[in-house]
C-alpha cells in the first residue's frame, strides 16, 4: 500500500513565528549561528519565556535591524533550535530503524532510541526547555506534531517490513502510539530528579513488547 506524504501546513515568510529568510552567504550563516548560539545560552540560563531579543542583541553584538533580518520574534528562534535538534534525533533514529533487520532485534533497538533521547536531553539542558516551549506555543505545537510524524512513519516503514502480511492501518496505529509513549516517557523522565528518571526509563524499556506481532 502506497503511504501517503505527510500535510505539511504551509507558512509566510512573514508569520509569526517563522524565520523571514535562510541566508546562503556564509557571513549571513555565521551571524545565524551565533544569534542561535547565543539564544542557547541565554535559554539554557534563564530559560524560554525570559528569552528577550534585546539580550540577543547585546550578548550577540549584532544590531536589531539583523536580528529581526531573520527572526521577526524569539519564537521564530526557537523554531529554529527546535528544528535543528529534532534533526540531530533524526539521524539517530534513523540509524537505530536502519539497522533493524529481524523481529527480534526490535524491542532492543527500541530500547536503544529511548536511551538516545534521555541522554541527548541530559547532555543538552537547553533541549528540555525548547521542547516543553514546543508543547506550550500553538505556533510551535506544528514543529513538534511534523518530528513526531516522521518519527512514526519511519517506524512504520520498519514495521511493514517486519510484517508485510498485517494491515497497513493497524500498523500505522502501532507505529504512531510506540512513538508517542517513547515520547511520553522521556518527557516524563526529564521532568523528575536524575536518579528516579533513570529508574523509569529502565523500567519503561522492559515494558515494551518483546513481538510487536503479537500486539
Amino acid at each position: 500500500m502506497t503511504q501517503e506524504p505527510v500535510a505539511k501546513r504551509r507558512r509566510s515568510k512573514d508569520e509569526a513565528g517563522t524565520p523571514r529568510r535562510i541566508p546562503s552567504q556564509q557571513r549571513g550563516r555565521e551571524r545565524v549561528d551565533l544569534i542561535l548560539s547565543v539564544a542557547s545560552e541565554l535559554i539554557a540560563r534563564n530559560g524560554s519565556d525570559a528569552l528577550r531579543m534585546g539580550e540577543i542583541v547585546e550578548k550577540a553584538g549584532v544590531s536589531f535591524g539583523s536580528l529581526y533580518q531573520y527572526f521577526p520574534d524569539k519564537t521564530a528562534i526557537i523554531r529554529v533550535l527546535a528544528e535543528r535538534y529534532n534533526e540531530q534525533g533524526r539521524q539517530c533514529v534513523g540509524d537505530e530503524l536502519e539497522a533493524i533487520k529481524s523481529r527480534d532485534q526490535l524491542q532492543s533497538a527500541l530500547g536503544r532510541i529511548v536511551d538516545g533521547y534521555y541522554a541527548m536531553f541530559l547532555d543538552e539542558p537547553v533541549m528540555r526547555d525548547i521542547w516543553h516551549a514546543t508543547h506550550a506555543d500553538k505556533l510551535l505545537q506544528q514543529v513538534d506534531a511534523e518530528d513526531m510524524e516522521w518519527h512514526s512513519q519511519a517506524f512504520l516503514t520498519v514495521l511493514q517490513r517486519l510484517w508485510p502480511e498485517r494491515d497497513h492501518s493497524e500498523l500505522a496505529r502501532i507505529a504512531r502510539l510506540t512513538m508517542q509513549l517513547v515520547a511520553a516517557a522521556v518527557r516524563y523522565a526529564i521532568s523528575i530528579e536524575r536518579e528516579e528518571g533513570d529508574k523509569v526509563i529502565a523500567l519503561f524499556k522492559v515494558m515494551l513488547p518483546a513481538d510487536l506481532g503479537v500486539v
